[in-house]
């Protein structure tokens, strides 16, 4: 038969938990308190042979296990030894136990990942028992033992430069425990160049201001619902703030001077809540990669303070229309503008700098919305695919032709031109010219024939009031022709269609027409 298993549930505070056990556990932990902290070792239920495992005796068991491990509990009221903290998962679930187990490790390893530069990864319910154990000002070595004291922590928080905090979606392990709705201190960080957090709260997230002069990336992801509250959670205590450097060009009143995270190059805020670009992104004015990905931000907007940005991802976002971006957007060259609803391409005609441009699964139907980026001076990459212009037929080369001459330096949907690509392209650049030429002489045809129209009537009316005898003596007689029909024009530009056989004659004095010869006279 299988042996039982005790499940033990354990609550500090608000806080709860269950650990799993058999009778050989708790044997182990009493032979080990015995030796150690000499307590009485007939505190233990004893083991019994016979019917071990009938209901009758487990019930009876469980019962005595669970006044044995309050009796435990009342003889160490302060701290539980070490065995017995993570017996009950202490060092997992509880403030003291948390912080004991995470100094002690530091004192065995803190040097060491400090010398290697390596990311020291960190969960909220650490911080929130350090945060916890620095309020309650208790002593930094509560049980005696100097592995387990605070100091270290604090000693390899304030020389730390990469850190992660990784939090869990749901309750973290066995307990009832939301990571993101705990409250912690990153105060004590005090050299930070990185940071990334996820599944936190971002409202919940105190002292990250604090490394403005050090951080040189950040990246808060699954934590956020604005911007604001993380760049600049202290806004929500002022009426009116401005960046210490924007404030001699500001003539607004303003309550609070903000400084601006000077050091800041990269921000990756993707797979949050947020809706908008707000104005916190004064105090980033040294970004070059920000990442808004997987976001619900529906307009381009305040970027024009980003004066360093040079890589900007917006994809999967609620984007629909992308009117004026080239004036928040001076010096992109890379633009993630995927998983969108844009159907429109013309706010993108004056991205100069553009290199890689990712358009993909957005709602782009029309070829001629191309035309758009088909002059772009730099750009290298462009992704159309999962478009619904993409199902065109030819739909390669009639994207390629829209870069004229710059067809062979496009790569598009992340594959390499091809030579029978470009000779298609070349065909329809030729074609597109022939019927560029045909459209222009259709119109200049259409004018001709307007203004042959318009002069026809015009001299019609002017012809009725004339005499066919010269006006003056500086004017020769019309010649004739043999049936004796003639007309006389004076002083006319006159525009005939080449269909009857006449030919434009400009700024004459005077003409006679006869039949379908013309004789200057």
């Amino acid at each position: 038969l299988a042996k039982p298993v005790y499940i033990i549930q354990v609550s500090v505070g608000n806080h709860q938990w269950t650990v799993k056990h058999r009778y050989s556990d708790f044997h182990d932990l009493h032979e080990k308190l015995v030796s150690e902290k000499k307590i009485d070792k007939n505190l233990l239920p004893p083991k019994k042979i016979i019917g071990k495992n009938s209901k009758s005796l487990v019930e009876k068991r469980q019962k005595e296990l669970e006044i044995y491990l309050q009796t435990l509990l009342l003889k160490f009221p302060v701290t539980a030894p070490k065995v017995l903290s993570h017996f009950l998962h202490f060092h997992l679930y509880e403030i003291n136990g948390i912080t004991a187990a995470l100094a002690e490790e530091l004192f065995h390893k803190g040097e060491q990942l400090l010398m290697a530069g390596e990311v020291f990864t960190i969960r909220p319910l650490q911080l929130y028992a350090v945060t916890q154990q620095l309020l309650q000002g208790k002593p930094t070595c509560a049980n005696g033992d100097a592995k387990t004291d605070l100091g270290h922590i604090l000693d390899f928080t304030c020389r730390l430069k990469y850190l992660k905090v990784t939090g869990t979606g749901g309750p973290f392990g066995t307990s009832n425990i939301q990571e993101h709705l705990l409250p912690f201190d990153l105060s004590i960080f005090k050299s930070l160049h990185q940071i990334e957090i996820s599944h936190c709260g971002g409202k919940l997230i105190k002292g990250l201001t604090s490394s403005k002069h050090t951080l040189a990336t950040l990246s808060v992801r699954f934590s956020a619902t604005s911007m604001k509250e993380i760049l600049v959670p202290e806004a929500s205590e002022f009426d009116q703030w401005e960046p210490e450097d924007a404030l001699d060009n500001s003539n607004c009143p303003v309550t609070a001077i903000i400084p601006t995270w000077r050091t800041l190059t990269t921000l990756d805020m993707s797979h949050n809540s947020i809706s908008e670009i707000d104005d916190s992104v004064k105090l980033i004015p040294k970004i070059e990669f920000l990442d808004l990905s997987h976001n619900g931000v529906s307009l381009v907007e305040n970027l024009q303070h980003l004066y360093n940005l040079v890589h900007l991802d917006l994809s999967y976002n609620k984007l629909t229309s992308l009117e004026g971006v080239h004036t928040k957007l001076g010096n992109i060259k890379t633009l993630n503008l995927a998983g969108n609803q844009l159907e429109r391409l013309c706010g993108l005609n004056k991205l100069y700098s553009l290199v890689n441009l990712d358009l993909s699964n957005n709602k782009i139907e029309q070829i001629d919305e191309v035309k758009n980026i088909g002059n772009l001076p730099c750009l290298e990459k462009v992704m159309l695919s999962s478009n619904p212009l993409s199902i065109i037929p030819d739909y390669r080369t009639k994207v390629l032709a829209q870069f004229g001459d710059r067809a062979s330096e496009v790569c598009l949907d992340n594959i390499v031109t091809t030579e029978k690509e470009l000779d298609t392209v070349e065909v329809l650049k030729a074609i597109q010219k022939a019927k560029e030429v045909k459209y222009k002489l259709s119109n200049s045809d259409k004018k001709i024939s307007e203004d042959s129209r318009l002069t026809a009537a015009s001299s019609k009316s002017n012809c009725s009031s004339l005499t066919v005898r010269p006006s003056s003596p500086s004017l020769p007689r019309p010649v004739s022709s043999s049936q004796g029909n003639h007309v006389c024009i004076v002083l006319l530009e006159i525009k005939i269609l080449s269909g009857f056989g006449f030919c434009l004659i400009e700024k004459c004095s005077s003409i006679c027409i006869v039949g379908e010869d013309f004789i200057p006279i």
